[in-house]
């Protein structure tokens, strides 16, 4: 948890999450940076808080992932005219963050290279920022439509196609603009921001026991991720552990989210490819694990299970049996599905080498969860800091190379079968006890939590007061890493494919949008 070179007086945050704080000045918030890249590390996140009703301005933290936890830095900010040293010239996926992290509370990153607009739609005046505490939500707005400056692509036989932000499905907003010569892309831009819900302000409206709700309808198709963080973020501010049975069915519940998910998009690649069998059986397959989980655990996606000090449902008896037989029979079908997969010629040859990001690109960008892993990049948080259980399961970390189509897809075939094993190994030997423990009377503090979930890491920081109100709150998702990635994948691909290379990378919008 410490940056090796430089000396800061960190303060080890307790919990399940190696982590530790420091509050830093500017040369050190620099230096800090610098030593992490240097050292191969990973930003994992950028965030502000507003202070000044507390008469401290405001302050940015920066979440790092090094060699043996998660390191904080707290940089305090001047309430007037706020700003602080950028880093994206370290860490070229903290750019947005660092745009973000302006239209949201009007800090602003020095010598900054792009300082476009990412999160502001003429929602609100140039000059109000909607998270600090003095924004007036019911102050009139204009509401009109911006500009946005999209990077102009120029030459002979060069047009742009828009793409959303409205889609001709169920999916949520986002706005593309392709520049093409042919059907070839030159390059894609991305904008999104439109489903932004100011959720690290929402969270102040709750106490440290009620928050879980609100964590864990962030992004709907990482529930159990977000609420186990926000569990994690809770136990750390309170300096509690939780019954180890609650642990292990945590994990479980955070391994059936993760292969719903790696289903539902093993399914719609089959159909991007044309191939209707894929979706038809794999949605098939999603439906019976969906309400395999409705049965047991009160919900499809099991939403407000995971909560501060446990977890709220249990698993016994014959709902016991029939997740150990459901395992086996999923995986038998998902074999048989991959191989027809892998025998599909057609399949294959849109697969192979379309969307590839190199280890090096990879990881140069920052590229993140199951998507680095197709990369080259071996982080999975429950290998490399296990959260209880995953220290006793041994994690088999699943990564290739190649970068492309192919690999994300092997991915997921083969991080269901590493999970439905995880799965019977918990079922079949998650210790007896009690599944919740009360919560400690409130008190002053940070917390933070830090889970693998099937995207790729969440983060979920919590600042609570002594009346046990939460004070501040700040939510990531990994898709803040890839979003970035995807515009360069699929460069030197045909428009066509697009589809087929989004779907493999599969990011959150929502999540994203926090």
């Amino acid at each position: 948890m410490r940056i090796p070179g430089i000396e800061l007086d960190m303060t080890t945050l307790p919990g399940a999450a190696p982590a530790a704080l420091a509050r830093v000045d500017a040369a050190q918030w620099l230096e800090g940076a610098r030593l992490v890249h240097e050292g191969a590390g990973r930003i994992v996140a950028l965030w502000g808080a507003d202070d000044r009703d507390r008469g401290e301005g405001f302050a940015v933290f920066a979440a790092y992932a090094v060699r043996d936890g998660l390191t904080l830095l707290e940089l305090p900010v001047a309430a007037k005219d706020p700003v602080y040293p950028g880093i994206a010239g370290l860490f070229l996926s903290a750019g947005r963050m660092q745009r973000g992290l302006y239209d949201m509370l009007g800090i602003r990153a020095q010598d900054a290279a792009d300082t476009r607009p990412w999160l502001r739609h003429g929602a609100w005046r140039a000059e109000e920022f909607p998270l600090r505490r003095d924004f007036d939500d019911l102050a009139p707005r204009d509401n009109a439509q911006d500009r946005y400056p999209f990077v102009r692509v120029e030459g002979d036989g060069v047009h742009e196609i828009p793409v959303g932000p409205i889609h001709a499905g169920i999916i949520e907003p986002g706005h593309f603009r392709f520049s093409v010569v042919g059907e070839k892309v030159l390059k894609l831009e991305e904008r999104l921001g439109y489903t932004h819900k100011g959720a690290d302000k929402r969270f102040a409206a709750f106490t440290l026991a009620e928050g879980y709700r609100l964590a864990g309808r962030l992004c709907g198709d990482s529930t159990v991720a977000y609420a186990w963080a926000y569990a994690q973020a809770a136990e750390s501010l309170l300096g509690m552990t939780v019954p180890p049975r609650a642990a292990w069915l945590r994990a479980l519940m955070l391994e059936r989210e993760r292969v719903a998910n790696h289903l539902g998009d093993l399914g719609a690649l089959g159909n991007d490819v044309g191939l209707g069998l894929a979706f038809a059986q794999f949605m098939r397959l999603k439906e019976d694990w969906f309400r395999a989980s409705r049965e047991v655990f009160g919900h499809r996606m099991m939403m407000d299970c995971i909560l501060p000090g446990g977890v709220g449902a249990d698993v016994s008896g014959g709902h016991l049996a029939m997740l150990l037989r459901q395992a086996d029979a999923i995986e038998a079908e998902t074999r048989s599905m991959q191989g027809i997969f892998d025998e599909h010629s057609g399949m294959q040859d849109r697969f192979l080498s379309a969307g590839r990001v190199t280890p090096d690109l990879a990881r140069r960008l920052g590229l993140a969860g199951l998507a680095g892993r197709s990369s080259g990049q071996g982080c999975d948080l429950r290998a490399d800091f296990p959260a209880e259980p995953y220290g006793k399961l041994a994690v088999n970390k699943v990564v290739y190379s190649a970068g492309d189509v192919a690999a994300r897809v092997h991915a997921r075939f083969d991080e269901v079968y590493e999970s439905l094993r995880l799965i019977r190994e918990i079922l079949s030997h998650a210790p007896a006890g009690e599944i919740r423990d009360g919560l400690p009377g409130a008190r002053a503090g940070f917390g933070v939590g830090w889970i693998e979930g099937w995207r790729g890491e969440v983060l979920l920081a919590l600042a609570c007061g002594e009346d046990g109100r939460i004070r501040g709150a700040h939510a990531h998702d990994p898709s803040w890493q890839n979003w970035p990635v995807l515009e360069h994948a699929v460069i030197g691909n045909i428009v066509p494919d697009f589809p087929l290379i989004n779907k493999s990378f599969n990011l959150a919008y929502s999540g994203h949008d926090g």
